[in-house]
């Protein structure tokens, strides 16, 4: 068969990928053929800069290394936050096939998926981080940096060596927009999203957010001048993008455009311009994504790019076809629970929602810290938002669909319109081709994800089908999901299926449905006593909520001092979605406010609010 580029022809003729032949592949060639790299990363930001057309923006020097350089139109993050979004950039897989994808979790990953760094060293690199890890695991591997923390840098290489250094710049972090400062952007001239509400706090957010990027800029500038000055500019292929898209609500933490697209600029010297894939000032529309830049850094230096890195090359001698779609996945964020996964082409977005019954806007500690978030918050209860500006505040369909030239700000779902079912149908099957290839491991919810790895990796448990039988719980999770009455009887096999984690999304699918499930309450009843904690929280939910159930609300208050954090944050989180009818949990709660785990504490501090319950832990 033929091959359309040089990793296909190392996978089919069998070659082993080890440190040994890696090291192999590059002792022949001479250093200075080696380029250095240049990682210039932001923080929490969308394209809001000149060079992509942003009238607001004032990025001088951003906008010049696009005029030197390659701007990509389409490149995304697959993850809408930072530490599973940094867990795929450095590792080439996707966080969500490897147990990664919760935000602030600490799983392991096996020994033999190392960060691309780790090949970049073996190759002869000197490799640095300036200072932000945040990869969302246990640990990392042994040997990926010369250096990382505040002081790192690639001036302290060996004289010759080539080195691929990063830094971050957090100026325009989320954290920027929590207190008030003097403003150079005219509030008066932004322009806002279609989703949220002219209010005079929300236009001084996104000019605050303004007078941060140009403060990047500014350090971008800075750093760039530092590579002039150092000689290092000829040799050096810099990459600017952002590690996520951002940063006002509704656009971190979610996979619309305003969470995922984000900037990125590379620029190649003279010495590397056969190497890039247009002229300097050319702009590329070819679709990336995070999971693909270990292996094209890789890639552009002359490194066999490992088998079982899943991202593809989109530069340098092992280059694959561009791609045609991009994927995206959303579990967890700090104290709150939800999951959704995205596909996105260069004409359509679509993403589905695992749990329609929650709104898009929890509450989130950190998000509310925004003034944009708590005024749009109160705006709706106010009622007085409108058309887009509500849906943030309400449930969610199960489908979504946008039509990206006609909707930037994605507000039309067109999910149920005729004329785009076979869209909506292609990209229904191109999301679970992508789930299946890499093993998602977000079917099984994360107690259960956790406990069934057992000795091995979470990776490892997923990538067995007899431990985890992935296409047997996701076409009933699918099923669970749709809140159809009709399903009545395939929801009760669910519950009763000997796979826990079936039994987790029929009890699901009977809380989407409300009371329509009652006919299987009784079904629920047996799960109070399953070996699932997972699983009995589920059940619970929907016994407390439409029978007022008293052993099911036991169940969730013995469940809030589990032993394992994760059940007692999911217990905790259904705790506070039940408002009032928590109300005899109430010393349960209060106690709960001593966990060792800050994001419970978080959750029950919301709750007990909602009740307009003093905050105190109960006395002794």
């Amino acid at each position: 068969m033929p091959f359309t580029n040089r990793r296909q022809f190392l996978k089919h003729t069998g070659l082993a990928l080890t440190s040994i032949s890696l090291t192999a592949w590059t002792r022949n060639m001479d250093s200075s053929e080696r380029p250095n790299f240049l990682w210039l990363v932001s923080e929490d930001n969308s394209p809001f800069l000149g060079c992509y057309g942003d009238s607001n923006a004032r990025t001088s020097h951003i906008d010049q290394l696009a005029a030197d350089g390659v701007l990509y139109e389409n490149a995304f993050a697959n993850a809408p936050v930072c530490a599973p979004a940094r867990c795929t950039l450095i590792t080439g897989m996707y966080a969500n096939s490897l147990g990664a994808q919760h935000m602030r979790s600490r799983n392991a990953i096996p020994s033999d998926i190392r960060f691309f760094t780790n090949y970049l060293r073996e190759a002869g690199y000197y490799c640095s981080n300036n200072d932000k890890e945040d990869y969302n695991i246990a640990s990392k591997p042994a040997g990926c940096w010369d250096e990382s923390g505040k002081n790192a840098t690639y001036k302290k290489r060996k004289p010759g060596q080539p080195f691929f250094a990063v830094f971050n710049h957090s100026v325009s972090h989320e954290s920027s927009l929590h207190e008030k400062k003097p403003l150079k952007h005219d509030p008066a001239g932004m322009k806002l999203r279609a989703y949220h509400p002219d209010k005079p706090e929300i236009r001084r957010d996104y000019a605050q957010y303004y007078d941060q990027i140009s403060k990047l800029d500014e350090q971008i500038g800075l750093r760039l001048a530092e590579l002039k000055a150092e000689g290092l500019s000829d040799n050096t292929i810099v990459f600017y993008y952002s590690d996520h898209g951002g940063v006002l609500t509704r656009s971190k933490r979610f996979l619309y455009d305003s969470g995922t697209h984000v900037p990125l600029i590379i620029r190649f010297p003279e010495k590397y311009r056969h190497l890039a894939p247009g002229p300097p000032g050319s702009r590329e529309n070819r679709l990336v994504s995070f999971v693909d830049f270990a292996p094209t850094v890789l890639s552009l230096a002359g490194i066999r790019i490992p088998d079982i890195m899943q991202g593809h090359a989109f530069l340098g001698a092992q280059a694959d076809k561009p791609r045609s779609n991009v994927y995206f996945f959303r579990d967890r964020m700090d104290e709150r629970y939800d999951m959704m996964r995205a596909v996105r082409n260069k004409g359509f977005l679509y993403i589905r929602n695992y749990y329609p019954h929650l709104v898009y806007g929890q509450h989130l500690d950190y998000l509310w810290r925004m003034e944009t978030t708590r005024v749009w918050e109160q705006c709706y209860q106010n009622g007085q938002c409108k058309g887009p500006e509500t849906f943030f505040w309400e449930t969610k369909p199960v489908e979504e669909l946008y039509k990206i030239i006609d909707d930037p700000d994605q507000i039309h779902n067109l999910a149920g319109h005729p004329q785009y079912a076979q869209i909506l149908h292609q990209m229904q099957d191109d999301l679970q081709s992508w789930m299946m290839d890499i093993r998602d491991t977000g079917f099984l919810p994360e107690p259960d994800m956790i406990k069934k790895a057992g000795e091995d990796t979470i990776y490892e448990r997923c990538r067995d089908n007899k431990r985890y039988k992935l296409d047997h719980i996701m076409t009933r999770c699918h099923t669970a999901i749709k809140g159809d009455a009709g399903n009545l009887t395939d929801l009760k096999n669910m519950l009763h299926d000997e796979d826990s984690g079936v039994r987790y999304w029929g009890s699901v699918g009977c809380r989407i449905l409300g009371d329509s499930a009652r006919p299987l309450f009784a079904d629920l009843e047996t799960l109070l006593s399953d070996s699932s904690p997972s699983v009995r929280i589920a059940a619970a939910e929907s016994l407390i909520r439409y029978k007022k159930n008293r052993k099911a609300l036991n169940t969730l208050g013995d469940l809030l001092f589990d032993e394992n954090t994760e059940v007692r944050l999911m217990a905790a989180n259904i705790i506070d979605h039940l408002d009032q009818l928590a109300l005899p949990l109430l010393e349960q709660m209060k106690r709960s406010l001593n966990d060792r785990n800050w994001m419970i504490c978080r959750v029950m501090e919301k709750a007990l609010g909602d009740l307009d319950i003093k905050n105190e832990p109960p006395s002794n």
